[in-house]
């Protein structure tokens, strides 16, 4: 697992003899891959994870347009269209079938039984019935989640311990994404050990989080969201309503600290792609099954605190807090 919020790329797959690939050209007769992707929408964290996934293909010789083919699909949010890009994956003919984020993943498995599949930023892969067990999960199917149900525990514990004005906490949430329910409920459960209230405010699409975000001012003292695609695609209205309110914004991913939340646990999902792509290289090159690869988890995390984002939202960011983050030069941000 590499490091969590680490600024370099991960070191290349070695190839035979251990020197790292280099993408040669495809000589006559070489074997040509055809890869599907199913995107549940287009924001930050997962297209930084398709990015780092075909990083690691390229650094193990596999590079789009030379031997590769990828037949990438955005969702753009719409479930129904969501299910017609995994029926019609399902009914082509590709090596390894990759969905990024719970709806994708959920539609790409209940659709696709002869490719292997692989999986990416999905919270709880087993809750949302991707695969049956983490260690064993058997079939066609195996991947990465996203989350380690501690990162959310850490990242209340450092609000509680740290900011004692803070009695509300405000969940703008798409409760029709499995994967921000779960994770909603750990933050709730986390929040009440320290006498702390979760408030949420619902909403079913992109064009709603501004206002739910505005919902919020006078219920809550501060923002949280999940990793929940809806929520996070319009992020910036969150970011607006926090800064022109002075209300702490607290975020599940690295990518929305980078952007303008104050503060998260968590790593960045270009590693995390960049780790399904070794296993889909495993698939495609070494005849590894899915069934035979244990579904991974980030075990490496971090506090990481955005100081402009600070400013912006009226914290003062205090030495303890600074000290709270293990890796101070890539995870605190200027």
């Amino acid at each position: 697992m590499v490091v969590a919020g680490c600024g370099q790329k991960p070191e290349p797959t070695p190839a035979a003899g251990g020197a790292p690939s280099t993408a040669p050209a495809a000589s006559a007769g070489a074997k040509t891959y055809k890869i599907a992707i199913s995107q549940i929408v287009e924001h930050p964290s997962l297209d930084a994870t398709r990015q780092g996934f075909l990083a690691a293909l390229k650094d193990a010789g596999i590079t789009e347009g030379t031997n590769l083919k990828v037949d990438f699909n955005n969702a753009q949010g719409d479930q129904p269209n969501n299910l017609s890009i995994a029926q019609k994956i399902a009914s082509a003919d590709y090596d390894l079938v990759l969905g990024i984020a719970t709806p994708s993943a959920q539609a790409i498995v209940q659709q696709v039984k002869k490719a292997p599949v692989l999986f990416a930023a999905v919270t709880d892969p087993v809750a949302a019935k991707i695969v049956p067990n983490m260690d064993k999960p058997g079939g066609n199917v195996s991947g990465a989640s996203d989350t380690n149900p501690m990162a959310v525990a850490q990242l209340m514990d450092f609000v509680a311990a740290n900011m004692p004005k803070i009695k509300t906490v405000g969940l703008v949430i798409n409760e029709g994404e499995p994967n921000a329910v779960i994770m909603a409920k750990n933050a709730e459960d986390s929040l009440s050990k320290h006498g702390i209230k979760l408030v949420k405010a619902p909403v079913t699409n992109t064009s709603e989080v501004k206002q739910a975000a505005q919902s919020l001012v006078g219920r809550a003292d501060a923002f949280l969201i999940t990793l929940d695609n809806t929520v996070v695609s319009g992020v910036d209205g969150i970011i607006q309503v926090a800064n022109d309110k002075k209300m702490p914004f607290f975020s599940s991913d690295r990518d929305t600290v980078e952007k303008g939340a104050f503060a998260t646990v968590g790593f960045k999902y270009y590693d995390h792609g960049y780790q399904v792509g070794q296993m889909a290289v495993d698939i495609l090159k070494n005849g590894k099954k899915p069934a035979d690869m244990k579904v991974t988890v980030p075990d490496k995390m971090d506090l990481i605190l955005n100081l402009k984002a600070a400013k912006a939202e009226g914290i003062e960011v205090t030495d303890a807090m600074k000290n709270a983050v293990k890796d101070k030069q890539n995870n605190i941000i200027q």
